[in-house]
């Protein structure tokens, strides 16, 4: 079990999946930027957030639910949790609605988030989820996904892979990868090209400062002398 301080976000598992240097200048670092996609995708969130909210005698839907997993020691929130009960007021299941942009990926990028918020809503109601659904506002249509072993294995390796990373205190070099780095809002800050290219780019520039400033400060001497042989 995980204390308070030690829970990670789940949004860390998209991060780290994505892109390790990603994670680690936005968790590690505290770096962040915001470009066109993550503008849409907060705005998305915002709207989620004060939709309509519905509850019956039997059925009750939270927006952005607060959750956490001290099992996993992981924290964050779920866009949309509908709840179905008995008459006793028991839970009879639990179904999950993440909310994003654009349309289904390839990737299990998305995935193991919604798997990260299963694991705890599991352990929060005490309950099985054996799958969850995306709203993916390029199609205006529910997808379901099978929260199988495999992905909730993998979601707990990348856990496990955040705090190895987070333990060592060292932000993983840059590998620039045109599909991904060119779409990244750290593009700017974590210059993967320079970086890539084996610091070349840097030096360069640090030793044309160099021979800048030198020859501004010989400049600087040569107009002073100037003026005192005047």
């Amino acid at each position: 079990m995980f204390d308070e301080e030690d829970l990670i976000p789940i949004s860390a598992l998209q991060h780290v999946l994505f892109c390790e240097r990603q994670y680690a200048l936005i968790h590690l670092e505290q770096l962040w930027e915001e470009n066109r996609f993550t503008a849409e995708g907060n705005v998305l969130h915002e709207r989620v957030d004060i939709e309509h909210h519905e509850t019956r005698k039997e059925y009750k839907v939270e927006y952005s639910l607060a959750i956490r997993s001290l099992q996993y020691g992981i924290i964050g929130k779920a866009d949309v949790v509908e709840f179905e009960k008995d008459d006793a007021g028991g839970i009879v299941s639990v179904v999950l609605v993440e909310f994003k942009r654009g349309k289904n990926k390839e990737e299990d990028h998305d995935r193991v988030q919604l798997c990260a918020q299963a694991l705890c809503l599991e352990e929060m109601f005490d309950c099985a989820i054996a799958e969850g659904q995306f709203y993916y506002l390029g199609e205006h249509r529910r997808r379901s996904v099978d929260l199988s072993q495999e992905l909730r294995e993998k979601t707990t390796g990348l856990i496990d892979r955040i705090r190895k990373i987070a333990a060592s205190g060292v932000t993983p070099e840059a590998v620039y990868e045109k599909r991904k780095c060119d779409r990244c809002s750290l593009f700017d800050i974590c210059m993967p090209k320079v970086v890539d290219n084996g610091g070349k780019d840097v030096a360069r520039y640090v030793q044309n400062q160099i021979r800048r400033n030198i020859h501004d400060e010989d400049a600087t001497r040569k107009e002073e002398g100037e003026c005192e042989d005047y």
